[in-house]
């Protein structure tokens, strides 16, 4: 059995999936980046009531109204996402690994798993366009943030969107070819 084995939940069988390619590992790692070392930085200062690239009293009412854990929540969704993205292209996505409890061993359902995959990478996208446009329509107004981390956010949230849609398409391929025989 490689690595890519997976057990379906019937008695005496087993599907071999086979390893993803080198375009959906090397998306699926982007997309981890740009959720990880790309989004969570910035936010991370700004989850710990630090300013940056932020008109400061603006940003100081609006922490104090409940910023601060948005922010860490947002932060904790990034590390999700990135796991999601990686999930897709390692075998700990097929098979639930040992130090996992209950669940060690066992297949991964790979429709959750994809369609999780979709969902976020849909999500993301779309919030990305949302935020194009609004960036585009009120780039010289007051906010709390400089428009200019839109400028730099939009680039980030396009690789994390493209990524996981990339990965999870590969995963759907790869895991409804092998276990549906």
């Amino acid at each position: 059995m490689s690595e890519y084995t997976v057990t379906v939940p019937r008695p005496g069988t087993a599907a071999e999936v086979p390893p993803p390619s080198r375009r959906a590992v090397r998306a699926a790692c982007a997309s981890a980046l740009s959720a990880t070392v790309g989004f969570i930085p910035l936010h991370a200062v700004w989850a710990l009531g630090i300013p940056l690239w932020a008109d400061e009293d603006k940003f100081h009412d609006w922490y104090e109204v409940g910023g601060g854990p948005y922010l860490f929540v947002l932060n904790g969704l990034a590390v999700l996402a990135g796991i999601l993205a990686l999930s897709l292209v390692r075998p700990w996505g097929l098979v639930f690994p040992q130090w996992t409890p209950l669940l060690a061993g066992r297949p991964v359902p790979h429709r959750t798993l994809a369609g999780t995959g979709f969902g976020v990478s849909v999500l993301l996208l779309l919030y990305t366009v949302w935020a194009a446009v609004r960036a585009a329509a009120t780039f010289d107004d007051d906010g709390i943030f400089s428009p200019w981390t839109v400028v730099y956010g939009i680039p980030q949230f396009l690789m994390w969107g493209i990524g996981l849609f990339v990965a999870a398409c590969s995963y759907r391929r790869r895991t409804a070819a092998a276990l549906s025989r």
